[in-house]
């Protein structure tokens, strides 16, 4: 699974990258977690950042569902990702991820990142729930008003798919890593011809290496966090 990444990235860096434009409201992330508003990409507004909850509940859902991976191998057979492959496939920036790895005595967290620390694009898929509308009582009717209505949610989840001989001395899954020209077919290609993409990332160019514990809490979102710690 891809449970946390990070985006330590600097906004003129990220802008030059995707050829997007970078909200100021934009920060420097190094713990990205289920259930908080990160960038995307989406097929829809390919120019720009926008912000949406990792932990992905189809449009049909009736209530939050949080679903923050999508397994490639079945990703068109579910039909919580059916839908949102075909039509509402994303980009996830970043420039690092982390797994945590069994050594015997617990499980200790790794980041895994390109060797020059460069960002790239997750696999993503992206969709727009709409709050089912709460049932007012008969005392309510002619104080109704329509901004105390839900706002839609917009969330997003990341594709996993088998790791590469790097990641495997990790976990058994690893994000879908996308190339930089496959970064436009997966966002507007045919639904076909991009489950081509799905594949593990060549693993010579990665890196890896252990880091602090204090990464396990997602409270805690720091340039400490990606500092090499001895094992």
């Amino acid at each position: 699974m891809c449970g946390r990444y990070t985006l330590h990235t600097s906004p003129e860096r990220l802008a030059e990258r995707f050829d997007v434009a970078v909200p100021e409201s934009f920060e420097l992330r190094y713990n990205c977690s289920p259930g908080q508003e990160l960038p995307v990409i989406t097929g829809d507004e390919p120019d720009r950042l926008q912000f949406f909850t990792w932990g992905l509940t189809p449009s049909w859902a009736d209530e939050k569902q949080g679903l923050i991976n999508a397994r490639a191998e079945t990703v068109r057979e579910k039909r919580s990702f059916a839908d949102a492959y075909e039509s509402r496939r994303c980009l996830v920036p970043a420039d690092g991820f982390y797994e945590w790895t069994d050594l015997g005595d617990g499980k200790a967290p790794y980041r895994v990142a390109f060797e020059d620390d460069r960002p790239f694009a997750m696999a993503g898929l992206w969709e727009r729930w709409e709050p089912p509308t709460q049932q007012l009582g008969l005392d309510s009717f002619g104080d109704s008003d329509d901004s105390d209505d839900p706002e839609p949610l917009e969330t997003f989840t990341v594709l996993t798919t088998e790791p590469n001989d790097l990641v495997s001395k990790l976990h058994h899954r690893m994000a879908v890593v996308l190339e930089p020209d496959e970064e436009a077919q997966w966002l507007h290609g045919d639904s076909d011809a991009v489950a081509e993409l799905l594949d593990p990332y060549p693993a010579d160019e990665f890196d890896y290496f252990r880091v602090s514990d204090r990464v396990n809490s997602p409270t805690n979102d720091d340039p400490e966090l990606i500092e090499p710690v001895d094992a």
